[in-house]
């Protein structure tokens, strides 16, 4: 059986988010490379240990882990898999529109433009921030890095319609408006429990194109005469990250935010996003993953659904990584890095991961799995852990420090996925209604 690719998003323009894959279409192959979706044939294999340092030695008190364990890690993950990112650039912003009121006044609304670099040919990120309407002191936020523009990911008819990157063209170009196959967000109950929400177009970081390179803000950090990229340099997933990072820089200078409670969600190759930019970025108060899967928070040692081969063949996704990700595929259980140690780096932020029960390419139970084990770590901090190890049904939410959540569906977010996301963030974020 052929990979069948159907898409969350797709307009007049030829504009690819990504593929929708329920467990009744999943392939059998894909990239000439089996595909796993039998749990008696996904064999035995051995984690990497979260709390065992490089040398053997065991990590045994939360200043040990701090000084120890989590460099070790980040240093792995950064060079192994998602790339070395340049330093923040000097932050520089253009106010598109000022405070005004929004969404029936609900919010004020703001709109500001963040150059990502001294570059003027590259695009900068065009935030849109929602604060309630009658809020009196500073709020805390969920940040979104979306697949689509502004209006079209967020319910605000207001909004202006912007641009987005055309895989046939290799360019960017005006959304067209058309095609959307997913409902927007709406930022309105969680602004009604006081919690504010800004989004961003991933597109305006870096294009998901292997030929949208010189597009991108990759291009704009390249040395002096160099060609290509090193092997440990960041690939698209980490430009997003680091795309978020940069959005923050800006939230943080926002007086009506609370820069100690942002919190950060993202879907599928964006839910890998916000699980690096959370565990890299320590200012990342609280992370919603949907669906990150391979090279997310699924276990890369399970032979399950889509594997770090799958990833990175090359008619597939290797532009989303450091190089050198690629030496992991074909020999899972010998790597030193899985998503067990990517949310163990979270700890102790809480982290949500969020999962579909018909989304076995994206593997829900190894996801459940790899947060059951870096649950030592949140343990050794102090902080909650999933308290069971039995995978839950479907809709039975765990909101502990470290959360898990399936819903009974396929890949991504779904409408009724979001009260569960506010119930998490009320939790952890504890807003001001």
């Amino acid at each position: 059986m052929t990979m069948t690719r159907r898409t969350m998003l797709a307009s007049s323009a030829g504009f690819l988010a990504f593929p929708l894959i329920a467990r009744a279409q999943a392939p059998d192959v894909v990239a000439n490379i089996p595909v796993n979706y039998d749990e008696a044939k996904v064999g035995t294999y051995s984690l990497p240990k979260p709390l065992v340092s490089q040398d053997g030695s065991a990590i045994r008190t939360p200043a040990e882990w701090t000084a120890r364990r989590r460099p070790e890690l980040l240093h792995l993950f950064e060079t192994q898999q998602f790339g070395i990112a340049p330093p923040a650039p000097r932050l520089s912003v253009t106010e598109v529109e000022p405070a005004t009121p929004a969404l029936g006044g609900k919010a004020m609304r703001r709109q500001v433009r963040i150059a990502l670099s001294p570059d003027p040919t590259a695009r900068p990120i065009d935030l849109v921030i929602y604060t309630p309407a009658g809020a009196t002191r500073p709020v805390p936020i969920l940040l979104a890095i979306n697949f689509t523009t502004n209006a079209a990911a967020v319910a605000d008819p207001e909004l202006k319609p912007g641009v987005v990157w055309n895989l046939e063209q290799h360019a960017r170009v005006p959304w067209a408006g058309k095609g959307i196959a997913f409902p927007k967000i709406d930022p309105v109950p969680m602004l009604d429990a006081g919690i504010g929400f800004a989004a961003f177009y991933y597109g305006d970081v870096e294009p998901d194109d292997p030929q949208g390179f010189a597009a991108g803000i990759r291009a704009r950090y390249m040395a002096p005469g160099q060609t290509q990229l090193r092997p440990d340099q960041w690939g698209t997933i980490g430009a997003w990250g680091w795309g978020i990072s940069r959005a923050i820089d800006y939230l943080e200078t926002d007086r009506r935010i609370d820069r100690k409670r942002i919190a950060i969600h993202g879907v599928s190759r964006l839910g890998k996003t916000v699980m690096w930019a959370g565990a890299h970025d320590t200012r990342v108060a609280a992370t919603i993953a949907s669906c990150s899967g391979e090279g997310g928070a699924a276990l890369s040692h399970r032979n399950y659904g889509e594997t770090v081969a799958h990833l990175v063949a090359p008619s597939r996704y290797p532009y989303q990584f450091a190089g050198n990700f690629a030496k992991m595929a074909g020999f899972p259980d010998t790597n030193p890095i899985d998503g067990n140690l990517l949310v163990a780096l979270h700890a102790p932020k809480p982290l949500l991961l969020q999962t579909g029960t018909t989304d076995g390419w994206s593997d829900p139970k190894g996801e459940f799995l790899s947060a059951v084990d870096a649950g030592q770590v949140y343990r050794l901090l102090g902080r909650s852990d999933l308290g069971t190890t039995t995978w839950p049904g479907a809709g039975k939410s765990i909101l502990h420090d470290l959360g898990y959540y399936m819903h009974e569906g396929g890949h991504g977010t779904i409408p009724s996925d979001w009260p569960v996301y506010l119930d998490f963030l009320k939790l952890h974020l504890k807003p001001e209604a």
